[in-house]
């Protein structure tokens, strides 16, 4: 195989192997008479039980990409709303300001990716969960935001609850 058909070859399987996920397809729905689709993700956060993300984001048809000229980029739309489904078990998470990232899906070849992060709020005791587009050029103001406040929930803290920033 030669160096350049090769390159593009690793490239397409990284790019899928990157966007492996817990993630479980809800729904797809039709858009336009193109073939554009809205598709509607489960996520599960890994280290938080009992909470589920509903992730919505823009697929682009064949047609689509035929008209646009772009063949290789889908949108950087994204709309999330998070829910406690029962109790939750939070296990080994990030405190820190940045929070972590639960979950990745490129949206283009190589460059951009559609992520969701999870950040600890202890002051008001919730977990925020950030949709956003990640690109290396002009990066993405396109984000949805989504919040499960802890109190009042059961709630089960596997390395024992945080301590209380106010308690620091």
């Amino acid at each position: 195989m030669k160096p350049v058909p090769a390159l593009l070859v690793g490239l397409v399987l990284a790019v899928s192997l990157g966007a492996c996920s817990d993630k479980r397809e809800v729904a797809s729905v039709g858009v336009d008479w193109t073939g554009n689709d809205i598709a509607i993700d489960a996520v599960a956060d890994p280290e938080v039980s009992g909470v589920v993300c509903h992730l919505a984001y823009f697929n682009r048809s064949f047609i689509d990409r035929l008209q646009q000229g772009n063949w290789f980029e889908d949108p950087s739309y994204s709309a999330l709303d998070c829910s406690a489904m029962g109790p939750i078990t939070v296990g080994d998470i990030a405190m820190g300001s940045g929070g972590e990232e639960i979950f990745r899906e490129g949206r283009s070849l190589i460059w951009k990716s559609l992520r969701v992060s999870r950040i600890y709020d202890g002051q008001n005791n919730a977990l925020i969960y950030l949709a956003h587009a990640r690109e290396l050029q002009q990066g993405s103001g396109k984000m949805s935001l989504s919040v499960v406040p802890l109190n009042g929930a059961d709630v089960t803290w596997s390395n024992g609850p945080p301590t209380p920033p106010s308690a620091k």
